[in-house]
């Protein structure tokens, strides 16, 4: 199987004095997607983005081609399901959950896609991948999280790289389209390692924004998940 790798840049990294202009450079400098963390201070210790946020961004999120840039919403929120559909208004084309702070992770994903959004599930490094198998029929997306959430610019958690392995057996096995992401501690010089068990999209966020050349970071990302 020959992979389509996506380099999904975390905004939680940007400067948010210009949001929208970091969002278009890191576009033009070659993203895939652009990611977008939302954190509550309850469910992790931290405040970030709303809805509104998000839509102001929409407008943004475009190549200069006008093609459709996707905006990955990854909710670190509970409750989950109100937000998750004031995302998918607000112009999310990706919205991603942690199970554990959904009351029913079934009905969640179920009103993710009835917005027209694609549903993710999200898995912290201690949480096991059980739920998948319940309802990975419903699963457009599996995030598998290579840090603690709640913070960017932390360092990759090598336990991560078995649950990826077993994501994807479990993604293999199922037959269907299902993205493979994992957020935290991503970087240059491990990106291929992360590929290799088994990731397909790769979220980045101070490897991009903290560098003054987004497009060198990028371009070298893609050398190294091009090598064989």
């Amino acid at each position: 199987m020959t992979a389509t790798y996506r380099i999904a840049p975390s905004i939680l990294s940007a400067d948010f004095a210009r949001l929208g202009e970091e969002v278009r450079s890191v576009i033009d400098a070659g993203a895939d997607w652009i990611h977008f963390d939302v954190m509550d201070n309850h469910y992790v210790p931290n405040l970030t983005f709303g809805p509104m946020v998000c839509e102001a961004l929409r407008k943004h999120a475009v190549k200069s081609d006008g093609g459709k840039v996707p905006i990955d919403v990854h909710l670190m929120v509970q409750p989950v399901d109100a937000l998750a559909q004031a995302f998918c208004k607000a112009g999310a084309d990706l919205v991603s959950f942690h199970p554990d702070a959904s009351t029913h992770v079934d009905r969640t994903l179920q009103l993710i896609q009835g917005e027209g959004c694609k549903a993710g599930l999200v898995f912290n490094p201690a949480t096991p991948l059980d739920v998948l198998e319940w309802v990975i029929d419903k699963v457009d997306l599996v995030l598998i999280m290579s840090v603690n959430p709640g913070f960017g610019g932390q360092s990759f958690i090598p336990a991560a790289l078995k649950k990826i392995e077993k994501a994807r057996r479990l993604i293999e096995a199922s037959g269907r389209d299902i993205r493979l992401e994992v957020d935290g501690g991503i970087k240059v010089d491990n990106i291929r390692q992360v590929a290799d068990a088994g990731a397909d999209t790769f979220v980045a966020g101070s490897a991009i924004f903290g560098k003054p050349d987004y497009k060198g970071v990028i371009d070298s990302m893609r050398e190294a998940l091009n090598r064989a």
